[in-house]
Order: structure tokens, then sequence, then C-alpha cells
């Protein structure tokens, strides 16, 4: 009588595990991203078991890490209880709001380094890699807003490895991506290594998002401006777009920025090429221009939340800078308006 011996059990595949740090004020959607992105490729279906990735929340105590928006989230295993992993990413956030990475972290960084471990650093979390010494004779992604902060920390960075303008890069066992949405991407590129594509944008179709962005996609940033921009001339555009319903006057947006008018309006025309109060009457034309194609309101509406005294008013800026009047504007329609944009803010990038 013959035997047929049983078939061999199939050794299920090895997962990949990633160990996740969370610096103190780090950005909540930086690790949502990130890990709803592990979730959703982990397992068939919606069940969310580690079947083909593992995850863990690792810090050098088990007490919970305050989020910049306030939610704490608990350390699952301290760095002495952790096995090895294949990626350790390190989620930061605010870079003015108190500790930042701990000795303990950097050198758990730093010994993750020597055994091989990919190291991920998402937003902030690049300036712990930095201090860890571990991102020697690679490429860097910082987002743009923290380019300056990069350089003025570390003033012995290759400013030619910094980049500044792309969501990410991969670059051997360092990947540093600028933060955000951007997470989503990295997590989708870092897995793509790993499993099929159908899995990944699986995902992804899960999440909302439809096709990822490359690493080389840009970054958003104000429209007109280089990532490399001074950074005090960033904040204060961003300024005039949080005050758009009400033009700052040159010396109490200067005051704001602990700078005299004089020495504003030299970094404008250095950056811009424009004047402080040009660039800020094109931000408001440009909210008006968008209201006009995006909204039903009324055309005084729209002058009144742009900082303009009256529909007059608005009319008479509006058709020197368009060349149309806003009702006009409005009747040729979402891609007339885009490419009056577009020849207006070149380069520039919509945000809804």
């Amino acid at each position: 009588m013959t035997t047929i011996a049983p078939l061999p059990t199939p050794t299920p595949p090895q997962r990949i595990r990633f160990g996740i740090v969370l610096l103190p004020n780090f950005t909540l959607t930086a690790f949502s991203g990130f890990v709803d992105m592990l979730r959703l490729c982990a397992d068939e279906g919606d069940y969310s078991k580690p079947v083909r990735c593992s995850w863990s929340v690792v810090g050098h105590s088990l007490a919970p890490v305050r989020a910049s928006c306030g939610i704490q989230i608990a350390p699952w295993e301290s760095f002495d209880a952790a096995a090895p992993f294949d990626y350790l990413v390190v989620v930061g956030g605010l870079l003015h709001a108190g500790p930042q990475a701990s000795d303990d972290t950097l050198q758990f960084i730093r010994t993750a380094a020597t055994s091989g471990t990919t190291l991920v650093g998402i937003c902030t979390g690049v300036f712990a890699l930095m201090r860890a010494g571990v991102l020697e004779g690679h490429r860097i992604c910082v987002s743009w807003f923290h380019y300056w902060d990069f350089l003025e920390r570390f003033a012995h960075a290759d400013a030619n490895a910094l980049i500044a303008d792309r969501l990410f890069v991969l670059d051997r066992r360092r990947i540093t991506c600028s933060g955000g949405r951007a997470t989503i991407d990295v997590a989708a590129a870092i897995l793509l290594r790993h499993f099929d594509h159908a899995t990944v944008h699986k995902a992804l179709r899960i999440l909302l998002v439809g096709e990822r962005q490359k690493g080389n996609a840009p970054q958003p940033h104000p429209p007109g401006l280089e990532p490399a921009t001074h950074p005090l001339v960033t904040r204060a555009i961003l300024l005039m777009e949080q005050h758009v319903g009400r033009a700052l006057p040159l010396d109490e947006l200067a005051r704001k920025l602990d700078l005299s008018p004089r020495q504003l309006e030299r970094l404008f025309k250095a950056a811009t090429g424009k004047s402080p109060q040009t660039f800020a009457r094109q931000v408001r034309l440009r909210t008006a221009a968008w209201l006009l194609t995006s909204s039903e309101r009324t055309v005084a509406d729209i002058a009144s939340s742009c900082g303009f005294s009256d529909a007059s008013h608005l009319g008479r800026e509006f058709r020197k800078h368009y060349g149309v009047a806003p009702v006009a504007y409005r009747d040729q329609g979402t891609s007339a308006a885009g490419a009056l944009l577009d020849e207006t803010f070149p380069g520039r990038v919509e945000v809804f």
C-alpha cells in the first residue's frame, strides 16, 4: 500500500515590522495617514489584522505623548522591550513648542541605524534623524515651511542635499517626507517595495485618495514663491492670507514680524520683486477671483470678505488686475478663470 505524504504546510510570509516613534507635539495627520496605509495593506477586506505587516508605537517610557492638537497616544512598548524593526518611523510636528527628541530617543535611532533598519523621518522627524547623526551622505526632504529652520539648526548640513520642493525622498535606507498628506504617499511607496500594486492601490482607494503622488511631485507652497524663500517673507504672506478680510498696514505687518517697515520691504522686493502692499493686494484679488468662480456669493459680499470697501472698489481693482469686471470674470467660467490665475500666479497650487 502506497502512503501519500501530506503536503507541507506553506510557511506564512514574514511580516514587515514597523516601529513608530512619536515626538512631543507630533502632527496627528502625519501619524494617522501612515498607520492607516499600513492597516489597510496588512490584511484582506476591512479586518485590519497585522497579517502582511505589523506596527508598534515605541517610546523611552509608556507615558502618553501629546500631539500638536492635544490628543495623547501612549506607546505600546518601551525601547528596551522592542524587537528589531524593518522600518523605524519617526513622526515629528511643532518645532517651537517645547522639548524635541530625548537623548534616549536619539540613541535608539542610532542603534536602529547600525542594525540595518531603514529609517523614516516624517515631518520634523527628519530633525531628530539629523540630530542622531544618521543622515550623513543622504539626500534629505524637508517641508518648505521648515527649510530655513533646518539650515539654522544644522549649519554644517549640505544645502545641496536638502530638498524642499518634493513630497518625499527615498535614498537607500533613509527615507524623509515633508509631512501632511504626503505621509500616505510615502507609506504607499514603501509598501510597494514589498506588496503587489493591487494591494496598495486598494488601500489608497479606501482612503479616497485615488492615485498616489510620487516622490518627485511638488510640495504645495505659497503661489509664486520658491521653497527656499526667506522665512520672514513666507510668514508675512501667511499673515496676509490669514487677514485677507482686513488689509494689514505695513507698519503693523512689520511689527508682527519684529522688523522695521524698511527691512520688510527690502526682503519682499528681493524675494518676490514686489512690495508687501502690492503682494497683499494680489492675495486679496486672488481670493476674490476664486470666490467668484467657486461660490454664488454676491460681488458686494466677496468685496467685504476680501478687504475692499465695497463692490465698486473691488470692481476697479479687479479690472485693473484681470482686465475684466468681476461679473464678467464669473461668467467666463472656471477654466477661463483658472487660466487667468495661472498667468498671474505661475506655479500656483490651489487648496480647497
